[in-house]
């Protein structure tokens, strides 16, 4: 509710606050980012220690690692986070070489 003079309400802008709170938590949670990327990484290992013809397969997971590493980097509310996001995108364009480069 409004006051006569357009001015919120206490409990309007306290409710207000708690909802752009609410929301901007939301907005930079990376738990499920995180889940995805052990997951991620679990298939990778799981693969290169089983061998044989598993290039396509780890170069769709390696894509998967980068789109995660940037969801993260995008919800980023510190600049240290941003700073780990782009290191995981080093080290994920590292491992995509070797992917399309076996030796």
């Amino acid at each position: 509710m409004a006051l006569a003079d357009g001015a919120a309400t206490p409990e309007a802008a306290q409710d207000r606050a708690l909802t752009e709170a609410t929301s901007f938590a939301i907005r930079i949670d990376v738990a499920e980012e995180l889940t995805r990327l052990a997951a991620h990484l679990d298939e990778i290992e799981r693969l290169v220690k089983k061998g044989g013809e598993v290039g396509k397969r780890l170069d769709f997971l390696i894509q998967e690692l980068h789109r995660e590493a940037n969801t993260m980097g995008s919800k980023s509310a510190a600049l240290e986070l941003t700073r780990i996001s782009v290191d995981m995108k080093v080290l994920i364009e590292q491992m995509r070489e070797q992917v399309q480069n076996p030796e």
